[in-house]
């Protein structure tokens, strides 16, 4: 069961019904899905994968999937989850654009960071950004993600592939003071 996580500013807990509409305006907006997947998708397609968060990952309990709020109003997207592109898992973030520049993107993309480390145990969390995306790329350095390869994509674009390992976040954590 994906748990709820809590930010100085945002809430991300695990999506109910009447989050649909959200979720499709923030996945329509192509200033967000261009950097999603494979893009922008029929409406169809956003609301089929609404449904899926539910009746699969959720039901299932495949991998964590929480809908991002801020001050009550759904703003974004994060998941956690194990991919074969990365062999390991990867965070996927997505926030309104009304928010981009705000800090909300690095302290969302902390926060499922310090889950995949903590709750879930793990030594790597890696991130799939495409190479033009470099607001993105930025935040992940800013945040301790190192780029270690790059995919050639289908349409001759190129995905770098990112990866933040618990040891250079512990090296990078401040001396306690006592």
């Amino acid at each position: 069961m994906t748990p709820t996580l809590c930010t100085e500013r945002l809430l991300l807990d695990p999506y109910v019904p009447e989050d649909e509409e959200g979720f499709i305006a923030l996945f329509q907006d192509v200033r967000v899905s261009q950097w999603m997947g494979d893009g922008l998708a029929p409406e169809a397609a956003d609301r089929a994968l609404f449904g899926r968060i539910f009746t699969k990952v959720y039901a299932q309990n495949l991998f964590d999937v929480w809908a991002v709020r801020s001050d009550g109003l759904l703003i974004g997207h994060a998941e956690i989850k194990p991919t074969d592109v990365v062999g390991g898992h990867e965070i996927v973030y997505a926030l309104v654009p009304a928010v981009w520049g705000s800090g909300l993107g690095t302290e969302l993309a902390e926060a499922v960071v310090a889950y995949g480390f903590g709750t879930l145990g793990l030594t790597e969390v890696h991130a799939t950004v495409a190479a033009a995306n470099s607001a993105s790329l930025t935040l992940l350095g800013r945040i301790g993600f190192e780029h270690v390869r790059d995919i050639s994509e289908d349409d001759g674009s190129t995905t770098r592939v990112l990866t933040r390992t618990l040891a250079a976040t512990e090296g990078s954590s401040p001396a306690p003071h006592g």
